[in-house]
């Protein structure tokens, strides 16, 4: 396999994996960035641990899809990320109706 394959076949698994976000990203109520990985998820709790003098981050998910081209699967029942590293959380915004794509109403 040449460079230019494997740089075409990263590209082609990176838009999948872009189409996969976008079709279930309205599925989850929360965007949870580490240091390593991306997640949606649905519930999560993050606990601010000091042991012997060191701070780290306990992240516990559940129902939560992971973006990672590379996961043969990337939807997880629960998921546990312990980090010494910033956590980002935010709480996507729900619209309070959505109608079918390709309906129109009079």
């Amino acid at each position: 396999m040449s460079a230019e394959d494997l740089e075409q076949y990263e590209t082609e698994m990176e838009l999948q994996l872009y189409r996969e976000y976008r079709d279930i990203v309205g599925q989850f109520s929360y965007v949870v960035e580490t240091e390593r990985r991306f997640y949606l998820c649905n519930a999560v709790d993050v606990q601010v641990r000091n042991t012997e003098g060191d701070m780290y981050f306990e992240v516990r998910m559940s129902d939560a899809w992971v973006w990672d081209m590379y996961r043969p699967a990337r939807f997880v029942k629960n998921v546990r990320v312990i980090t010494f590293k910033d956590v980002n959380v935010e709480e996507l915004e729900k619209p309070d109706l959505t109608l079918p794509e390709g309906e129109k109403f009079s």
